[in-house]
């Protein structure tokens, strides 16, 4: 009964477990598999307490003054197993494992590897409290909503006006900081055609809960025929 509760939030317009982009794809079974790794690393420490306090101490023989340490080796070795493993080996392994994982994850939804002349390019400032998203190549500024393609990488220049924002569609990819004067850049790539929503995931005053945009994913037909719909005169 207890899993089925856990687990409604794992899916939603928001949920980065519920992922409809490539970069989100990738971050989900990251978070899964170190959900995972640390619910048992909790448990085994639960069981561990529970043992201790439960334990029945054993009898033994405090060292005098005249008993070398040599008299207690299997204590030493005990106490060194639990340093060593607990306070070295686990650590390690576990941030090793962790790196072997996120690195060539981390390169896949960065981008790595594409090349730029085939993704569309996008430039998006964020204001207090709105977003302001210019198609360079359309001559086109838009409020609050930004259209891309389905299938097609996207590149997006992320700036602020003002104080610092953090650009984040959850179901489509990772967020990204928007700083003041420096220009950072966001790859996304949505699979398949829908209306998503971001927001704002940096606290950036008191309208930040309402500083939200939507995503709209087209298929490429639709999209060359929204860039049309775009250009001047194109309503004539």
């Amino acid at each position: 009964m207890i899993i089925p509760l856990l687990v409604t939030a794992c899916s939603g317009p928001l949920s980065i477990l519920d992922p409809a982009g490539t970069a989100a794809a990738e971050t989900a079974p990251l978070w899964w598999g170190m959900f995972g790794f640390f619910t048992l690393v909790l448990f085994a420490v639960v069981l561990a307490f529970v043992y201790a306090v439960r334990r029945t101490p054993r009898s033994h023989t405090e060292p005098g003054p005249d008993t070398s340490e040599s008299d207690t080796p299997q204590l030493q070795r005990q106490h060194q197993v639990w340093i060593v493993g607990g306070g070295i080996v686990l650590p390690v392994a576990t941030i090793v494992t962790l790196l072997v994982f996120g690195i060539p994850a981390g390169n896949r939804m960065a981008g790595v590897g594409i090349d730029p002349d085939q993704a569309l390019h996008i430039e998006v400032t964020g204001y207090q409290w709105w977003w302001e998203v210019r198609y360079p190549n359309l001559s086109l500024t838009l409020r609050d909503e930004v259209h891309i393609p389905a299938g097609v990488p996207v590149r997006l220049h992320l700036t602020s006006a003002d104080v610092i924002h953090s650009f984040w569609v959850p179901r489509i990819g990772q967020k990204l900081d928007m700083i003041p004067g420096h220009v950072n850049e966001l790859l996304l790539q949505a699979d398949a055609p829908g209306i998503y929503p971001g927001v704002c995931a940096e606290f950036c005053g008191l309208a930040h809960a309402h500083m939200k945009f939507s995503l709209h994913v087209h298929s490429p037909e639709d999209f060359a025929a929204w860039q049309t719909a775009q250009q001047p005169g194109a309503a004539e």
